[in-house]
């Protein structure tokens, strides 16, 4: 579920009519669908976040679209093709906000009681959230290509993580090799982009 403040931050940011036009517009990439691709990719976002689990997958969908509807608002583009590829980059961002804030609110008839909850580290908890917020932040700074790459290189587990390098590799035309060069040395900047930000703090 969004919390509070991400409501308050979309009710901030309703789409005008331009910007809607733009994103029916962007959605349909070069051919006159009449809204029906802007319906399709919500269909298909719903979907996503629906089999993620998540309760709130309507609004999460609409969430996803009004992000990228603010940013061909304010950039004016989007070069990443198709635009389906682009909504679930950015669909990807909004689940792990979503995942992270729901971790952080828990129904009080949910949680376990005192005397069986494991025993917390807070600091260790406190350090965690401190350098997720960086990573977020040093994710920000990479070129959507980049960005983009991490999410895909980093996502799905043990075997399916294996099958989805080769697929990137395959469609970029690099070996392997070279795959895993190019995302450690993007990795290393994040690490430093993250090591300097809590630092900071």
């Amino acid at each position: 579920m969004l919390t509070q403040e991400r409501q308050t931050e979309t009710e901030d940011n309703v789409l005008t009519a331009a910007a809607f036009g733009r994103l029916l517009e962007w959605l349909d990439d070069g051919s006159e669908s009449h809204g029906e691709k802007y319906l399709e990719m919500r269909r298909r976002l719903v979907a996503y976040f629906d089999r993620r689990g998540r309760t709130a997958a309507d609004t999460l969908a609409d969430e996803t679209l009004n992000r990228i509807a603010r940013t061909l608002h304010t950039e004016g583009r989007i070069l990443t093709r198709p635009p389906a590829r682009y909504c679930y980059v950015i669909a990807r961002f909004v689940l792990l906000e979503d995942t992270r804030n729901a971790r952080r609110h828990v129904p009080y008839d949910e949680a376990r009681p005192v005397t069986t909850a494991p025993r917390v580290d807070q600091e260790e908890v406190e350090d965690r959230e401190r350098r997720l917020k960086a990573l977020d932040r040093c994710l920000e700074e990479l070129n959507a290509d980049q960005r983009e790459l991490v999410v895909e290189y980093y996502r799905d587990a043990k075997r399916q993580r294996i099958d989805r390098r080769r697929e990137i590799a395959a469609r970029m035309g690099i070996t392997m090799n070279a795959l895993g060069i190019r995302l450690s040395r993007l990795r290393a900047a994040l690490e430093l982009c993250i090591g300097e930000c809590c630092d900071s703090r």
